[in-house]
């Protein structure tokens, strides 16, 4: 097989893979606080006799933490953040962090996620929300009070700098070291964070993708 064969397949490799990161970002573009994701080229040269191999590398898939769109749901549970900042979650695998605030109230009067996963509180211990009251708020710093009374606050954190995120699934992370509280973050309720991925922007480029890969594929 000929330097220029290998060229091709690696970019039909690199190609294909884009492909399925698009995919997946349309299959969540409706998902709460989904990032969406994107391939990173890379382009690796070597000698092969007296010709200099260029091949190219996809296996890269960079997140996009631009913020999402707000939608105003009334439910008193949902979580909004505006601004930089997660929630953080306490899982059996230790504190990880989302954007998604779609959060209800457990059987033991956790306030959790879609999973079970409690939210925790600026102490690191999950918010118990209390069966009577008739008003409960959440403030922009993530004071919890019912009727009038304070019950605690809800953390919004952020790595600290030069800590890597490190993407565990769609919505959720991890930090490849320690968390700080986030500065200039805004806690809206009765609101969710929408997807920040792009259907039709995405379906654009998959068509880009796909005649580029049938291109390279007549080549």
């Amino acid at each position: 097989m000929d330097i220029s064969a290998y060229t091709t397949l690696t970019r039909q490799s690199g190609l294909m893979r884009e492909m399925h990161i698009i995919a997946n970002n349309i299959a969540n573009a409706a998902t709460t606080g989904y990032r969406q994701q994107q391939v990173l080229f890379s382009e690796y040269l070597s000698d092969v006799g007296s010709e200099n191999l260029s091949m190219a590398h996809a296996n890269i898939a960079n997140t996009d933490f631009s913020p999402g769109v707000f939608s105003q749901t009334g439910n008193p549970f949902d979580l909004a953040i505006e601004g930089a900042g997660f929630f953080m979650l306490e899982t059996d695998q230790g504190p990880v962090y989302t954007r998604n605030g779609n959060f209800t109230i457990s059987a033991d009067n956790m306030l959790v996620a879609h999973d079970g996963a409690p939210v925790l509180d600026v102490a690191g211990a999950p918010v118990f929300i209390p069966v009577s009251g008739s008003e409960m708020a959440i403030g922009q710093d993530g004071t919890l009070s019912f009727d009038g009374q304070i019950l605690g606050q809800i953390t919004v954190v952020e790595p600290q700098q030069g800590t890597d995120i490190v993407r565990q699934d769609g919505v959720r992370f991890l930090f490849d070291g320690d968390a700080q509280p986030a500065q200039n973050a805004r806690l809206l309720q009765g609101s969710l964070e929408k997807s920040n991925a792009d259907p039709v922007g995405q379906m654009a480029r998959m068509i880009d993708v796909q005649r580029a890969y049938e291109m390279a594929q007549s080549f």
